[in-house]
C-alpha cells in the first residue's frame, strides 16, 4: 500500500544528457541522512521521463511523475513540465527573477545608482538577451544527441568485454 502511494509524488528535477529517444534523463537530488555524523548528505538517483514532444534540454529543471507501469526497462516516470528552462530561474515565492543569489531588479538598481564599468566588465544585460534557443542549429546542439564512446573496442581486442574498459 505505501508503494502504491509513494508512486504518485511528483519530483522535481535537473535534466542531463542522455541518448534515449523519447525520453529525458532526470536527476533528482534527495538528501540522504547520515546516522554517525547526524548530517544530510545529498545523494543524486537518475530517472528516465517520458518525453515524445522533447521539451526539456540539458540542463532545464523539470517535475516529472512516476508512470502506473514501466514503459520500457528504463522510461518508468513521465514528464509533467518545465519548471525552469536552462539559466532562467524565478524565486517560486516572490515570482522574481534570480541571478545566482540576488534579484535581477536589485542588479538593474544597483548599475542604475553606481553606473555601470566602462569598456569591457559591463555585465550582462539580460533585458537585451534572446530567448534560449535562438541558436539551435549553429551553436547551440543541446537538442541533439550529445557526447557517445570516443573508443570501441573490436572484436578480440583484450578488453572488447571489459566493463571497466566501455
Amino acid at each position: 500500500m505505501a508503494g502504491a502511494v509513494a508512486r504518485n509524488f511528483m519530483v522535481i528535477g535537473q535534466c542531463i544528457a542522455h541518448e534515449t529517444k523519447n525520453a529525458a534523463k532526470v536527476r533528482v537530488k534527495k538528501l540522504q541522512f547520515d546516522e554517525r555524523l547526524h548530517m544530510y548528505f545529498p545523494k543524486h538517483t537518475n530517472f528516465y521521463a517520458h518525453d515524445p514532444e522533447k521539451q526539456c534540454k540539458v540542463g532545464d529543471i523539470v517535475l516529472i511523475q512516476a508512470l502506473p507501469e514501466k514503459m520500457t526497462r528504463f522510461i518508468t516516470h513521465s514528464l509533467v513540465k518545465v519548471v525552469y528552462p536552462y539559466g532562467d530561474v524565478t524565486d517560486p515565492i516572490t515570482g522574481k527573477k534570480c541571478v545566482v543569489s540576488s534579484y535581477r531588479e536589485n542588479i538593474d538598481k544597483r548599475n542604475e545608482m553606481f553606473g555601470m564599468a566602462e569598456e569591457g566588465a559591463s555585465g550582462f544585460d539580460y533585458a537585451e538577451a534572446p530567448e534560449r534557443g535562438w541558436q539551435e542549429g549553429k551553436k547551440d546542439f543541446t537538442h541533439k544527441v550529445g557526447y557517445k564512446k570516443w573508443h570501441e573496442f573490436e572484436p578480440g581486442h583484450p578488453l572488447y568485454n571489459d566493463p571497466v574498459a566501455s
